[in-house]
């Protein structure tokens, strides 16, 4: 099975391969059916963001060194034997990995419920009828901070509605947090991590931005925000407990490079597709995410998370939200979907490709070893700072 986006020839495709000769990673491009060993155009893939052409830059390095790419595609598929042989990693290492919530308005109405739940899924159906009677259809086509958003946030005030989440949906100000930390996203083909204490969970497809250390907009990838629902239902303040365990952040399969045949336009108009298989039991979950429902713009996003009020040096990866919340059963009537061990789950879109990973307990997960200085060290004895 190809990870690679539909037109993969044309696409300027950039990523990271743990490669055990090296003891760290490389940098690698997309040619043909090869992935160019180009770590010397970086040597980190934040630093070759902030080239001024960063294609160009990567394929400037003569092809002296890769591998075949179906093989470390196929490699990184089977996280149990990844580690004999050079796989896949997330396309990013030293940006800070943010993420933006509540950006639908479908996704908004979910977040209420959660936070109206408390955690519990069997209340969620009927506080699903009860919102989406109230309020789902009149929210949809609002503008965040507008005159009109902040009418319905008077309506809604006077009709006991009005949420947290109704506020960062439909007020002037968007939802920004850090997913991960430095270096922690797990690529394509890793396994992903939820809590074992978690009952009520579920995928998240993204797509993730690049932004450079001056707010440039490099490229995108896409992304799992891995979220835990009944944690962040019973209090919002938990919300770092929900969203960032140990491998909960997947980023990948590569990341595409903006040029004059791919650019924000067209993740503009994105359509991410998300399949869950369940391993055991045969479950089936189908589900989307259309960027073109989006309530704020990925430029704006952009703008809130980084500027004069907040610098980034080595640059962002961007979780742009997602319209996706499962609401299918699974086990019992009304008590939704959630993860089972094992599940395979697939995001894809067909400019960006497949991010495919397996659902284990956080604590299960390979640990994460290969931090920051971890990096400083492997690069230095490479040659490479």
């Amino acid at each position: 099975m190809t990870l690679l986006p539909d037109d993969a020839g044309s696409a300027a495709l950039i990523g990271r391969v743990q490669d055990p000769e090296a003891g760290g990673p490389c940098l690698v491009q997309l040619r043909g059916d090869r992935l160019v060993d180009v770590t010397t155009a970086g040597p980190t893939l934040s630093a070759l963001l902030e080239r001024g052409d960063p294609a160009e830059a990567a394929s400037a390095v003569p092809d002296t060194r890769g591998w075949d790419a179906g093989e470390v595609m196929a490699r990184s598929l089977d996280p149990a034997g990844s580690g004999g042989g050079p796989h896949l990693l997330a396309p990013c290492d030293l940006q800070a990995i943010k993420a933006c919530g509540v950006t639908f308005a479908g996704s908004m109405v979910e977040r209420v419920i959660e936070e109206r739940a408390k955690g519990d899924p069997a209340r969620a159906a009927l506080l699903r009828t009860q919102l989406v009677d109230a309020i789902g259809s009149r929210l949809g086509d609002l503008r965040p901070g507008s005159p009109d958003a902040m009418r319905a946030k008077q309506v809604l005030i006077a009709e006991g509605l009005w949420s947290q989440y109704l506020e960062v949906g439909i007020g002037p100000d968007a939802e920004v947090f850090t997913k991960a930390p430095v270096l922690s996203a797990v690529g394509a083909g890793a396994f992903i991590g939820i809590l074992a204490a978690s009952s009520w969970n579920n995928p998240e497809p993204e797509v993730v931005l690049a932004v450079d250390s001056r707010g440039r907009i490099r490229g995108a990838t896409l992304g799992n925000d891995v979220n835990l629902r009944d944690v962040e239902g019973r209090s919002a303040l938990l919300l770092g407990k929900a969203k960032d365990n140990n491998a909960s952040c997947a980023i990948g399969p590569f990341l595409r490079l903006f040029d004059d045949g791919f650019g924000l336009d067209h993740v503009r108009n994105l359509t991410l597709s998300l399949t869950v298989t369940g391993a055991a039991d045969g479950f089936v979950l189908h589900g989307h995410s259309s960027m073109r429902e989006i309530s704020r713009d990925p430029e704006d996003l952009v703008a809130q998370t980084i500027g004069a009020h907040h610098q980034y040096p080595d640059g962002v990866m961007l979780f742009l939200g997602t319209l996706f919340a499962p609401v299918q059963d699974r086990d019992a009537p009304g008590a939704g979907f959630t993860h089972k061990l094992g599940d395979r789950v697939e995001i894809a879109a067909p400019a960006l490709g497949r991010l495919v990973n397996r659902v284990a307990h956080s604590h299960d997960a390979p640990p994460w070893r290969f931090g920051i200085g971890a990096l400083m060290r492997n690069l230095s004895q490479r040659g490479l700072l």
